[in-house]
């Protein structure tokens, strides 16, 4: 089997799971209730399909992660359902707090039903994702499990500090770097760092090799966050499904920002003199930092970030065929568009 094979195989059965799952806890529960989670999994709705759903890029890596370790990657599906769960979960808040509109090309949940009923579906999201994790009592002990909730756990609270840093810097003009990290290790490291953590943890990988893959996931957490925000300003808009001005308005402190701040220059002034910034402002800015060699450089930073992250995964020595299908899909996200 092909490693492209193997990658599809995995989607399609993440995505049973994720209606299995769903379907088992939601059987009695109002239609219109589900239908909200169905929409922000992709499957319900105008534009629905494969471009509303994602790429669904952390529970592949879960399982993936497991495949590594040479066993079979059908006992973590429910880790891999429950960490795209969690991930839906911090998405409908996120766009909330951001006060986005769109989120894949499509309208986001709160503003279909509103913020009230979509803090519900966010709530439901993460807590569905929890009770997934049991349905690991099929092939697992309960020790394991009771390691991948506490992992999991650890992960989403982890996600609320780096939200939290996120949103207190907005109110902020400048910013250390050392902070920037804090908040991505937060916001995008510590879920991909448990995906790894799962996906091994279920492959009972020996505690070097556990260790080692979540360190190798909060780097590549890293390197995606300082891509996406790349992508949140050079970004083809129709490719992302999210708008390349709206991190700019938010006056968001994204990679790209902070090395404008640093460099003291034209865009360091502009971005100082406004305490709110307009849509043709935001296009103003983000000529000027190309200018000034920031969208090199954020390019330059990511391309770093992922290098370091696979020479620790080499030196981890694990099967190369196991392995393989886990660097393809990493490899995958590197000069994405999306």
């Amino acid at each position: 089997m092909t490693d492209e094979i193997l990658i599809a195989e995995l989607q399609s059965a993440i995505d049973r799971e994720l209606h299995d799952g769903l379907d088992q806890l939601l059987q009695d529960y109002p239609a219109e209730y589900q239908s909200m989670l169905h929409y922000q999994l992709g499957w319900v709705g105008e534009n629905s399909g494969l471009e509303a759903q994602g790429k669904r890029i952390r529970p592949l890596l879960v399982l993936l992660a497991a495949h590594a370790c040479g066993v079979d990657w059908h006992k973590a599906l429910p880790a891999a359902a429950a960490v795209e769960l969690v991930h839906n979960f911090s998405l409908i808040h996120d766009d909330i707090q951001d006060c986005s509109q769109t989120r894949r090309g499509r309208e986001t949940v709160w503003v279909k039903w509103g913020e009230a009923q979509a803090i519900n579906a966010g709530d439901a999201m993460l807590t569905t994702a929890q009770l997934s994790l049991f349905r690991l009592q099929a092939n697992l002990g309960p020790t394991i499990i009771n390691q991948a909730v506490k992992l999991l756990q650890e992960a989403c609270l982890k996600l609320t500090r780096g939200q939290y840093l996120d949103i207190a810097f907005e109110d902020q003009n400048d910013l250390p770097m050392e902070l920037y990290w804090q908040m991505v290790e937060g916001k995008t490291g510590a879920l991909l760092a448990a995906c790894l953590g799962l996906g091994s943890l279920i492959g009972q990988a020996k505690e070097s090799e556990w260790q080692g893959l979540m360190d190798f996931g909060s780097k590549i957490g890293a390197a995606f966050q300082v891509q996406d925000d790349w992508l949140g300003i050079w970004g083809n808009a129709e490719q992302t499904g999210k708008s390349t001005i709206s991190d700019l308005v938010a006056k968001k402190k994204t990679y790209p920002v902070l090395l404008g701040i640093q460099n003291q220059k034209a865009f360091y002034d502009v971005w100082r003199s406004q305490v709110t910034v307009t849509s043709q402002e935001a296009e103003k800015l983000a000529k000027l930092l190309e200018v000034e060699g920031v969208a090199q450089k954020t390019s330059q930073k990511f391309e770093e970030l992922y290098a370091d992250a696979f020479d620790l995964l080499e030196s981890l020595h694990l099967d190369a065929d196991h392995v393989a299908p886990l660097v393809q899909a990493i490899r995958g996200l590197f000069g994405r568009s999306k």
